[in-house]
């Protein structure tokens, strides 16, 4: 049993990494062999628009045609038994290289048929981690709400499931007095993350045993 964690995140050691660390761990104590894959690695391009993995007959149809850093990735993913997908919120949304992953990997499996059903062969289990400095219960204010429930309905579609954790009023910086950042309560985001980022990391651990676990059958 093989499980991927796909960070979005330009930081490799902060709250989104963090997060799939330990979704990851709770997989590896169900049996899972795991991997961490950081994009900012990584030289690649999101959808380019060439429509090989739609063509009948084609050598590339059901599967993304771009050859670049991004290829290698695409065939662990979809090979993997679990997918784990984490990334910030920028501006309301994925990041870019987030986006970008997104649209290579779902968009050769879907097709223009009434339904737009799946082509995906395999049986993949997902897990889809954001975090955010935004507070939760001002989520439905930015439309964040609107935005997680559309990627984890389109990873649903196409790969049949997909389990959503939140990491809400995240701790951003080490030291906020470096930065100007007086929006925020330095005192408070650094209570919740002692606090309450804990949690969050016992929850993403038994986001990847329940997922190890379905994956066992």
């Amino acid at each position: 049993m093989k499980a991927i964690a796909v960070n979005g995140s330009p930081r490799k050691t902060w709250n989104t990494a963090a997060l799939l660390e330990h979704a990851l761990a709770g997989a590896a104590a169900k049996g899972a062999e795991t991997e961490l894959v950081h994009l900012y690695d990584h030289d690649f391009t999101g959808c380019v628009s060439c429509f090989a993995c739609k063509k009948i007959g084609g050598k590339s149809y059901g599967r993304c045609a771009v050859n670049d850093g991004l290829a290698p990735i695409l065939e662990k993913a979809a090979g993997a038994d679990i997918l784990l997908l984490g990334t910030p919120v920028y501006f309301g949304a994925e990041t870019g290289e987030m986006r970008s992953f997104l649209e290579r990997l779902l968009f050769p499996f879907l097709t223009y048929t009434p339904e737009y059903a799946s082509l995906f062969p395999g049986r993949l289990r997902v897990g889809l981690v954001y975090t955010m400095n935004v507070p939760e219960q001002y989520l439905p204010t930015f439309g964040y709400d609107k935005t997680f429930a559309a990627t984890q309905g389109t990873l649903s579609q196409i790969f049949g499931n997909c389990e959503l954790l939140l990491s809400t009023d995240t701790y951003q910086f080490s030291d906020y007095s470096e930065y100007l950042s007086t929006c925020f309560d330095a005192g408070a985001k650094k209570k919740r993350h002692e606090d309450v980022f804990p949690e969050d990391c016992r929850r993403a651990f038994e986001l990847g045993e329940k997922l190890a676990a379905a994956a066992k059958g």
